[in-house]
Formats: C-alpha cells, sequence, structure tokens
C-alpha cells in the first residue's frame, strides 16, 4: 500500500495529511458526541464505573467500525453533486472536502462545549448540502439538480424517523415492564432507581441479571454506533485520498483478477439489459436532463499496457465530454474496452484508471435511475441492484488500513471527551433519577434500531435516538423532562442542519475565491 503514495510532491503529500488528519478529528469529536449517549445510561445506573464503561464502549466501537461494512460510507458520499464526485481531484473537488470537514468539525466542537447532543450525522449531512447548493450558485447550475434529492429524502427521512421510532418503543418498552415486570418483590426491582435501591436494600450495584442485561446493551449500543457513524469517517477519507492522490485511489489497486472480472459482468449484463429494455431507457432520458462531466484521456485508443509507475496524478491535457443517459451505451463500451482481457488495474495508465471509475459510476448511475422507474418489475429492480453493486465492487472500497485508522480515532475520542454529554443525558433530561428499567429500555431499542439502520445503509444519528428513547421512559415512567433540557436538544436538532449548511457553503465560497 505505501508504494501507493511514493512520488508524491511536497504540497500533495502536506494536503493529504492535512486531509486524512481532518477526518480523524471528525471522528474522535464523533466519539466525544455519540459515546456519551452509550455510557450515560450504564454510569448513572451504577452499572459500571465509568472509566470500565468507556473503555468497553470505546472496545466495541472498533469492532463496529471493523465490522459494519461500507453501505453507511457511500450513501453519505452520493449526496454530494455527480460533478464533484467525479471531478474530486480538481481544485474545486478538494476545496469542497476541506470546507465540509471544517464546517463539521466547528459545529460539533461548539455543541460539545456546551454539552449538547447534536448529531454529527445531521452535521456532515448540512456541510454537504451547503457545499453542493454553493457549487450550484458559482458554476450556474440548476439549484434542483445540485443535489440527489432521492437519496436526501431518503436520508433525512431516516434521520427524521429514528429518534421517534426510539422515544415510541422505549417509551412503550418501559410501560410494558411496569405493567407486566411487577408481580413480585424481586421482579419490581428494575423499576428502582440507584438511590432507592441503595436505600431499600444496601447495595449500590443493580440486580445482578439487570446489570447484565444493561451492559450488553450499552455495548450494543457501541457497536451499532461504530457500524453506523464509523462509516462515514471511511467515506471521508476515500475522498480525501481520491481527491488529492487519485492515480492509486480512484479504483482498487488490490483487487484480484476476479474482483475485475465481476465487474467486467457487471458491465456486460447491463449492456445485455439495456439493449432488451431501450423503451425503459428511453423514458428516464426524458425524465433526467442531467449529464456527467468526464475527463476523457487522449491515450485511451491506444493499447492498454503500460505500467503504474510513480504517476501521482492525473494528466494536465484531457478532454472533457459529457456522458448523459443517452450516451450510456456508448459508455459500456468504452468500459468494457478497457476492462478487456484486464487482470490488474496496476497495467492501466492513471488516466484510464480515473476514466473507467468515471464510466462505472454513469453506468451504475442509470442503473439506479432505471430501477426507481414504476414501470420497472421487482425482478428487474433487484437485477439492477445486484448490477450497481458488481458495477461499483472495485470503486466503493475501502482498505482496511483506513478502517483501523477510522476505528481508532473513534474509540480515542469515545474515552477522552465522553464527560460533558453523559452529563446531559444521565442528569438534565428526566425530573427524577433515571431507573434501571428506564436505561435498558432506552438502550436496548437504541442498539435495535441504529443496527437495523447500518444493515440497511442509513446513515442514523445515535444522538439523537438515545437522547430520545431516554426523554421516552422519561415522558412514560419517570415524571416527566427537563423542559429547559429538552429545548436545548430540540434547538440543537433544528439548528444543526442549516447552521452546517451556512458554514459549508461560506467557507467552500471563500476558497473558491482565493484558488
Amino acid at each position: 500500500m505505501l508504494h501507493l503514495f511514493t512520488g508524491l510532491e511536497f504540497y500533495t503529500g502536506l494536503m493529504l495529511v492535512l486531509g486524512l488528519s481532518f477526518v480523524l478529528v471528525y471522528e474522535a469529536i464523533n466519539g466525544f458526541h455519540d459515546t456519551a449517549n452509550a455510557v450515560a445510561t450504564v454510569i448513572y445506573t451504577r452499572s459500571l464505573r465509568s472509566q470500565l464503561a468507556v473503555v468497553m464502549s470505546g472496545v466495541f466501537n472498533f469492532l463496529g467500525v471493523l465490522l459494519g461494512g461500507l453501505s453507511v460510507a457511500y450513501a453519505i458520499v452520493h449526496l454530494l453533486p455527480t460533478e464533484l464526485l467525479l471531478n474530486v481531484g480538481s481544485a474545486h473537488g478538494i476545496a469542497m472536502i476541506f470546507s465540509m470537514l471544517m464546517a463539521a468539525i466547528l459545529w460539533n466542537l461548539g455543541t460539545w462545549y456546551f454539552g449538547l447532543p447534536a448529531s454529527s450525522s445531521h452535521t456532515l449531512i448540512g456541510a454537504i448540502i451547503g457545499i453542493s447548493l454553493t457549487n450550484a450558485l458559482v458554476s450556474g447550475s440548476s439549484l434542483v439538480l445540485a443535489l440527489n434529492i432521492p437519496k436526501l429524502i431518503d436520508v433525512l427521512l431516516s434521520l427524521i424517523a429514528a429518534p421517534v421510532v426510539g422515544l415510541v418503543l422505549a417509551g412503550s418498552m418501559v410501560f410494558m415492564l411496569r405493567r407486566y415486570w411487577g408481580s413480585t418483590k424481586k421482579r419490581r426491582r428494575i423499576h428502582l432507581t440507584p438511590a432507592e435501591r441503595e436505600k431499600k436494600d444496601s447495595k449500590r450495584k443493580p440486580p445482578f441479571w439487570t446489570r447484565i442485561a444493561l451492559i450488553f446493551s450499552a455495548a450494543g449500543v457501541s457497536f451499532s454506533h461504530g457500524a453506523n457513524d464509523g462509516q462515514k469517517g471511511i467515506g471521508l477519507i476515500m475522498l480525501v485520498l481520491i481527491g488529492v492522490a487519485p492515480a492509486g485511489f480512484v479504483v482498487n489497486m488490490s483487487a484480484s483478477s476476479y474482483d475485475i472480472s465481476r465487474t467486467r459482468d457487471g458491465v456486460n449484463h447491463f449492456q445485455h439489459y439495456y439493449t432488451e429494455h431501450l423503451p425503459s431507457f428511453t423514458h428516464a432520458l426524458a425524465l433526467d436532463g442531467r449529464s456527467f462531466l468526464f475527463s476523457e484521456s487522449p491515450r485511451l485508443e491506444a493499447p492498454l499496457a503500460g505500467s503504474y509507475g510513480s504517476e501521482q496524478g492525473l494528466p494536465e491535457h484531457t478532454q472533457v465530454f459529457h456522458c448523459d443517459l443517452s450516451r450510456v451505451l456508448f459508455a459500456t463500451n468504452r468500459a468494457l474496452l478497457l476492462l478487456e482481457n484486464l487482470d490488474s488495474y496496476e497495467t492501466l495508465s492513471a488516466d484510464q484508471r480515473f476514466h473507467l471509475r468515471c464510466l462505472l459510476m454513469c453506468i451504475a448511475d442509470t442503473a439506479d435511475q432505471i430501477a426507481k422507474l414504476p414501470e420497472t418489475s421487482p425482478v428487474d429492480k433487484r437485477c439492477l441492484s445486484n448490477l450497481r453493486r458488481d458495477l461499483l465492487y472495485t470503486v466503493e472500497y475501502a482498505p482496511m488500513w483506513i478502517i483501523i485508522a477510522v476505528a481508532l480515532a473513534l474509540s480515542f475520542g469515545t474515552m477522552i471527551g465522553w464527560r460533558r454529554v453523559a452529563i446531559t443525558i444521565g442528569e438534565k433530561i428526566g425530573k427524577k433519577d433515571m431507573t434501571y428499567a428506564q436505561g435498558l429500555s432506552a438502550q436496548m431499542t437504541s442498539a435495535v434500531s441504529i443496527g437495523v439502520a447500518s444493515y440497511t445503509g442509513m446513515p442514523v444519528s445515535t444522538t439523537h435516538v438515545l437522547s430520545s428513547a431516554v426523554t421516552g421512559t422519561m415522558i412514560v415512567d419517570g415524571g416527566g423532562v427537563q423542559i429547559k433540557t429538552v429545548k436545548n436538544i430540540l434547538l440543537a436538532w433544528v439548528l444543526t442542519l442549516p447552521v452546517a449548511t451556512l458554514l459549508s457553503g461560506g467557507l467552500y465560497w471563500l476558497v473558491l475565491k482565493l484558488i
């Protein structure tokens, strides 16, 4: 892997180090915010000491990132304008990355300082919206087409729905426990607060099985958080690498011949589908006037030979052409030409790899649009979904060292910055102390909700899911909530998206004026 960075100029290397540092700082601050939610309940129910709870949370965050996959990572990435994704190695692309990260870091640090459980996911999505809209204004393109609207709607719906689901499920669970799990004195202990437990039984710890359930549910929240939020950092690092050192990262240089053949088969199958369903493509073209910018290398007509060597950037002299839906067959033919008899991406030159990535993204985007047409049958939808995965198999990837770096950053942030937000969750939401049943209900519903979202590739806010779950238990079984705290949490929830949008858009505009 290190050979991919050899030959970098000093300026390029500096940009790379800064970009990676920004992402890792963002992930560490993410740990400040969201891990506090996972440890607050076990600390305030005295299930674990704070030091041990934080270490446990850090370990399970690490495992969550390691085993969580990449579906959420690229769900976030694809909110960016297609033009910027395809030209991420340009000056505009690099300005986009740094503006987005700086805006996210500034807002997350501010809300953490004041102990507000703000959402890192909301912040990042707001920053992406700001970048997209500013890019449209600067380039004079349509504001409507500046965003991936269907994907944005899906993401925003998941961010809005998840806290509501957490509040309702946690409230329902604690209600059921209160109603059906209190028939004996032993069972009624689950509804005690730590102070009540100490007064009645002269014991500081929860009952054994209640304590075990609290610890395991806290571990589940941490694992789910790592699997969901950790992926966002992975996607951001890939953007940085593609933007600053594109030659080594636009496609997976470690892809085996089998991986490449899977991509080639995907293009072949899509080509067959295209010829068999031409009316659907014509309909899609009538609905969608977008076109995608690609850099076409003048060397593409040359034989597909040559070595990678130390070439680290895209060619200075490239031709620009538009590849819209009307030219998707052309894109498939060119992609097949590049993939023909190919066993390793290292045999392609840097511009050929970049060109191939653009073609594959164009074809995959077209497949996605056709799948969303009303007349596309469920069988064809599944077929196109599988084709899309095959087409992007060697494009949407992440080396193991990136996954480990993000996991370590998230775990490190977990262990050093948890206290401010944990105090808000544990002490300032409910009017009364948290009972064991409330802590267990909030954690179990959060772990399941976030885990399901990660599995389906939808980014959600761990902060908002768990804080709303705690609120739900307090409303149902805790004598109410502290209105001031709830108002502050709601205010942060409402302001995060517009503030992050304005911050990132303003920074992006300023950087574009300077370059």
